[in-house]
């Protein structure tokens, strides 16, 4: 029988040590060719947009469908037992994706960012910026946060609420987007549709990671970020095609070409070298993918019926 697990479920028992783990090794499985996915697609009718993305890891498999209209958004995840067919869970799925988009860019950075980078600046302040962070802090040695985003209020709240989390010895609002790009790891988690991050302001060794946009309308950073980077990654290209605007934008106008992209997957997995030396200036752009989605889930449910949470359905 299956179980259904609330938002307040899946907080209570996902950490973000967890979500960390699931996905690096869910990508390594991808490159091994244990675990396969598939694009989002979307479909649109009375004001709202159905999302649905599905994929397969071992002995899981399962779909997270979420709608996103004029009354909110609503998320969901079916997990299926691979071996049987059984629907083993239906799970409430905005935190499980708030915690795996923040660990793909941590996973992201552990691979791509410089041994030493002891510094991170954010552009963006929403929910799904403190998962952002929390994984880039798990994942290396944080002193130094610079945020920005517009709104000075909501760069002093992020910084009070972060800095106490996370125990950061320094988190500082800025109140100019050049300045956060001083930092050696980068965060764009907008939904700006015009670029927050330009690569005139980028040094060498930066590592940006590019986690808010997930469609062709939007753009985080400008062509000038795509033409310095020297190592420019995706966790999918077939779903860079159909949703990375900064990206899709870029070939149009022959900057570049869909060859010069290396999927996540291929650095974890070692099939790519990642970064080679300190000066190199790398890019994750990240969209989502659904067996992050359901690798995570599939941790989720097993502590479930380790701690009795859920209600059976």
């Amino acid at each position: 029988m299956a179980i259904y697990l609330t938002e307040t479920d899946v907080t209570d028992l996902l950490t973000m040590e967890m979500a960390l783990g699931a996905v690096e090794g869910v990508l390594l499985r991808q490159a091994q060719g244990r675990a396969s996915n598939l694009p989002r697609r979307r479909l649109r009718s009375a004001g709202t947009t159905l999302h649905v993305m599905s994929g397969a890891d071992g002995d899981w498999m399962g779909l997270k469908s979420y709608t996103v209209g004029r009354a909110g958004a609503r998320f969901f995840i079916n997990l299926f037992n691979a071996q049987t067919g059984e629907l083993v869970a239906l799970i409430e799925a905005d935190r499980i994706g708030q915690m795996r988009t923040g660990a793909a860019s941590g996973v992201a950075t552990k691979y791509l960012a410089p041994e030493g980078a002891t510094s991170v600046g954010i552009y963006g302040t929403g929910w799904q910026a403190q998962s952002q962070l929390a994984a880039v802090c798990a994942v290396r040695r944080v002193e130094r946060v610079l945020v920005y985003s517009r709104d000075p209020a909501n760069r002093e709240r992020f910084c009070r609420e972060m800095g106490q989390k996370l125990d950061l010895p320094v988190i500082l609002p800025v109140a100019n987007p050049e300045e956060a790009a001083a930092a050696e790891i980068l965060i764009t988690i907008t939904t700006s549709r015009e670029p927050v991050m330009r690569g005139e302001w980028l040094r060498p060794g930066t590592h940006l990671n590019a986690a808010g946009g997930n469609s062709i309308l939007r753009r985080e950073f400008d062509e000038r970020v795509i033409e310095r980077a020297t190592l420019l990654t995706v966790d999918s290209i077939d779903q860079a095609r159909l949703e990375a605007g900064e990206l899709v934008t870029a070939v149009e106008k022959g900057l570049l070409n869909w060859e010069r992209l290396v999927e996540l997957r291929s650095v974890v997995g070692r099939d790519h070298p990642g970064r080679q030396n300190a000066g190199e200036i790398t890019i994750f752009k990240s969209l989502g993918l659904a067996i992050e989605d359901i690798a995570t889930a599939a941790l989720v449910y097993e502590a479930a019926c380790q701690q009795k949470r859920g209600r059976e359905i």
